[in-house]
């Protein structure tokens, strides 16, 4: 954790190029991540050739390098630090949803820039967090108390109940549904074009406490020079009452941005390890 924290404070214009050399360094020795990301982007993008795939493989490495030095920066940059290196748009999507009084979700996905997007969001508009607890004790007390120096409220992602009263309360939550889910809580809809085990929660938060879901994508400048932060309009006639209908659309939301920043999205991660049947064979 002291060398994380050193980490963060390399300066600015340097931490993409210490990023990019590390993930030079993960793609010749973290062999089982890297085959993780060739297997997805080879199944996500057959439109590309070998050669274009294994750039985009490279590429990701060196976005997941970039991130070991951002995430050090959003729990411990002072202000005037990451003061200016964040576009934002759309803001003014968020304040409509949150008029109505009654919650807003505001629909994340995995991106590698995603740590340092909720501290740049903090600076924009009050929200509580959720996350996934860490399995060590240390990192665990370091995150939870990093990241609530700038979210309001961080909730344990199996905590539906604080969930729901916070968005009961009318507060924001950042809420990224995307990853791989538990067979008996998924709906099995379509990711780039394959089945992928989906949870169909924003759907029936939305449902249960009349919240406003709010796309909202945090991601780099492709010229390295700092942030987007875009806040798309509060989904219409969201939910429908079509359960499967509605995890879809959340889903053709995520791969729309995932196109536009291909290299960005968290390839490593196992988004199809649940299958679609018991018996058919594992994508990994």
């Amino acid at each position: 954790m002291g060398l994380f924290r050193v980490a963060g404070m390399v300066p600015y214009p340097l931490m993409n190029r210490c990023g990019r050399i590390l993930g030079r360094l993960a793609y010749r020795f973290a062999r089982q991540r890297v085959e993780i990301a060739r297997r997805n982007i080879e199944r996500c993008f057959p439109e590309l050739d070998e050669e274009a795939r294994e750039q985009l493989v490279k590429d990701h490495l060196a976005s997941v390098g970039m991130s070991v030095f951002e995430i050090p920066l959003a729990w411990w940059g002072r202000d005037e630090r990451v003061a200016g290196l964040a576009e934002v748009s759309g803001l003014e999507n968020l304040r409509s949803a949150a008029e109505a009084g009654k919650g807003v979700l505001l629909l994340s996905a995995h991106f590698t820039a995603l740590e340092i997007g909720g501290r740049f969001l903090a600076a924009q508009y009050p929200f509580d967090a959720m996350y996934r607890p860490s399995g060590s004790p240390v990192v665990q007390h370091v995150m939870a108390s990093a990241r609530q120096q700038y979210c309001e409220n961080i909730i344990p992602r199996d905590a539906v109940k604080r969930l729901i009263r916070s968005l009961r309360a009318g507060r924001a939550v950042w809420y990224a549904p995307d990853q791989n889910t538990q067979r008996k809580q998924a709906v099995f809809v379509e990711f780039f074009g394959h089945l992928a085990s989906t949870t169909p929660a924003t759907a029936r938060l939305a449902g249960v406490t009349g919240a406003k879901v709010v796309p909202f994508m945090s991601v780099r400048k492709p010229d390295g020079r700092g942030y987007r932060l875009v806040f798309e309009p509060a989904l219409e006639d969201f939910p429908s009452g079509n359960l499967e209908a509605d995890t879809q659309r959340i889903n053709d939301i995520i791969e729309c941005w995932v196109r536009e920043y291909p290299e960005q999205y968290l390839w490593i991660h196992r988004r199809f390890r649940t299958r679609p049947g018991r018996g058919d064979p594992p994508f990994y």
